[in-house]
């Protein structure tokens, strides 16, 4: 069986499967799959829909072995990726057995080149999923719905308020109030249906949650990071020392959403 050069990450379902570093991820969260039933798993993914010989797998993982119960071995390591995949035999949705001949994966299979690693910086600065708890499903869905909803009470409240913050960016000197108008303007119109996105995504359990923040969080970070200076949007109604704490919370807010999502989708 020829097998490409060119690592893959694969995709089918909630699952990811890195050729690269071995990882199967299900919503982003690593799933305990080693050895043959991964190498498995791997040459049905590169065959979508196609049959794939025990012949063929023999050949691929046990060609510098003498192995004299391979048929053993090969359903052994079957086995264990149907239980990895949450799939079974009698009603296959991933891994059809095609009595003896082989296996064929039934799913629909995308892949694309590994993302480049994150650099160790930034390693150490991000919670990773194995790191945070597994609280109950319903809290997390909860606090992150408060979320959105709190940002998007921050958009829609500043685009009612037009008139009283170009007042108050005019006594700002460093920058231009058109310019911070532009900005304003432009950042809630952008992260309105971002944050509508998230919503529907979470109240309709959308599989792939943690995947997509994950290539959303760069982004959604520097502008949650600028709308964390929101507070002070309301210097005519509050103090400065309670806008500035109230901003130095908000600055964390983009690294709790992202705990959260990540909680969310191992609940």
């Amino acid at each position: 069986m020829a097998v490409k050069s060119t690592l893959r990450v694969f995709r089918f379902g909630p699952f990811e499967a890195d050729e690269a570093t071995w990882p199967l991820r299900k919503h982003g969260v690593r799933i305990k799959l080693h050895g043959q039933p991964f190498q498995v798993l791997l040459c049905l993914l590169a065959k979508p829909g196609e049959m794939v010989t025990r012949e063929e797998l023999q050949q691929l993982l046990w060609r510098d072995q003498t192995f004299v119960d391979f048929d053993h071995g090969l359903n052994t390591a079957v086995n264990k990726l149907r239980q990895a995949l949450g799939d079974s035999a009698g009603k296959p949705q991933y891994v059809e057995t095609i009595p003896g001949k082989g296996y064929r994966f039934l799913a629909e299979v995308s892949s694309s080149e590994p993302a480049a690693p994150t650099p160790s910086g930034a390693r150490s600065v991000l919670t990773v999923a194995e790191d945070l708890p597994k609280p109950p499903r319903n809290i997390t869905k909860a606090l992150l719905l408060l979320v959105q909803a709190m940002y998007l009470a921050f958009y829609l409240g500043a685009l009612g308020n037009l008139t009283e913050i170009r007042e108050i960016f005019a006594d700002i000197r460093l920058f231009s109030p058109e310019l911070l108008m532009a900005v304003l303007v432009a950042t809630a119109a952008a992260m309105i249906p971002v944050r509508l996105f998230l919503v529907a995504a979470v109240v309709f359990d959308y599989q792939r949650l943690a995947t997509k923040f994950t290539r959303l969080f760069p982004i959604l970070f520097v502008l949650d990071v600028l709308w964390a200076l929101s507070p002070f949007l309301l210097i005519h109604h509050i103090n400065a020392g309670l806008a500035l704490g109230m901003a130095a919370a908000l600055v964390y807010l983009p690294f709790a959403q992202r705990s959260l999502v990540l909680m969310y989708t191992r609940g």
